[in-house]
C-alpha cells in the first residue's frame, strides 16, 4: 500500500495511486462457529481470506509492486517480494544445464513460439489470474520430487515459505508440510533467461498449491519490455481449495449453498 502511494506520487497521479486506495469487503459475520471472510483488494493487492473456526484459508491471493522498492521520502528503503525473484534464480541457476533445459519451457519472455493466448497484455505470463477461477493449467518443466535435491528442495520450501507468509505461523508449517507431501507431483518451470539480470517468470504447480512469478513491462512506469522493479506474484489453491471451497463438506449446510462466489 505504501508502495502504491510512491507509485502515485512518482507519476502525479495520487487520486488513482495512493496508499489507501483499496477496497474491503466483509462476507457473513466475524464468528468462532460459524465461516466467515473477507477480501481485500485494490492496485496490486487482493487478498481473499476464509475462516471456519479454527480454520483459516488464505486463497486466491494477487500481489504486485511498479516499482518494488521506495527510494526516497519518508519510507525510503521499503522494498517486497526481493525474497520470491532471489530464491526462484538461485533455485535455477542451481540446476543442472539438461534440467535448465527441461525446466525453461520458453526462451524468451514473449517468445513467438508460445500459443495464441499464453502471453495477454494484462496477465502476460501468469496463467492463474483474476477470472481464472478453476482454471486447467498443465504441467510443464521437472518434477521436484525426483530431480532435485536437497538443497533445491530446501530451495522450494523458501519460496513456499514466502507465498505463504500471510498464514499464522502453525497455519503455516502445516500448509508447508502438506505441499511436500505432494512434492512427488510438484512441477517447477521458467520462461525467460537466468543471468543475474535477467528478467525471469516461473511457476511452481501441484495438486494442492500453485505460485506464480512474473516481471511485467511497465504500465505507469516507461519500461516496454518485462524489468526487474515491476512484479506480481499470486497463489492458488486448485482442486477447489480457493475461497475456502474445500470445507463446505464440513460445514452444516455447506454443500447446498456456495459460501462465496469467486
Amino acid at each position: 500500500m505504501r508502495i502504491n502511494g510512491f507509485l502515485g506520487e512518482l507519476v502525479k497521479s495520487p487520486k488513482v495511486c495512493n496508499e489507501y486506495s483499496y477496497n474491503f469487503v466483509l462476507f457473513g459475520s466475524p464468528s468462532s462457529s460459524s465461516p466467515w471472510g473477507f477480501s481485500f483488494y485494490g492496485h496490486h493487492l487482493c487478498l481473499n481470506i476464509f475462516f471456519y473456526k479454527r480454520q483459516a484459508v488464505i486463497s486466491p491471493w494477487f500481489t504486485g509492486a511498479e516499482p518494488n522498492m521506495i527510494d526516497s521520502g519518508p519510507y525510503q528503503g521499503t522494498q517486497i517480494l526481493q525474497q520470491e525473484e532471489k530464491l526462484g534464480l538461485k533455485l535455477m541457476q542451481s540446476l543442472s544445464a539438461e534440467k535448465q533445459k527441461k525446466a525453461q519451457v520458453y526462451k524468451l519472455l514473449k517468445d513467438p513460439a508460445m500459443p495464441h493466448g499464453r502471453w495477454n497484455h494484462d496477465d502476460q505470463r501468469h496463467l492463474c489470474g483474476a477470472y481464472r477461477d478453476n482454471r486447467v493449467v498443465p504441467y510443464e518443466g521437472v518434477v521436484v520430487g525426483n530431480e532435485f535435491d536437497e538443497e533445491q528442495k530446501e530451495l522450494v520450501r523458501g519460496i513456499l515459505n514466502e507465498y505463504l507468509l500471510y498464514l499464522p505461523e502453525k497455519a503455516r508449517q502445516i500448509r508447508l508440510k502438506q505441499i511436500e507431501e505432494w512434492f512427488h507431483e510438484t512441477y517447477f518451470c521458467w520462461i525467460g533467461g537466468y543471468e543475474d539480470n535477467d528478467p525471469f517468470y516461473y511457476r511452481i504447480q501441484s495438486p494442492v498449491v500453485i505460485v506464480e512469478f512474473d516481471h511485467h513491462s511497465g504500465v505507469f512506469l516507461t519500461n516496454k519490455e518485462p524489468a526487474k522493479f515491476h512484479i506480481h506474484t499470486l497463489l492458488r489453491t486448485p482442486n477447489g481449495g480457493d475461497y475456502g471451497m474445500a470445507l463446505r463438506p464440513l460445514i452444516p449446510g455447506g454443500e447446498q449453498k456456495y459460501l462465496w462466489e469467486g
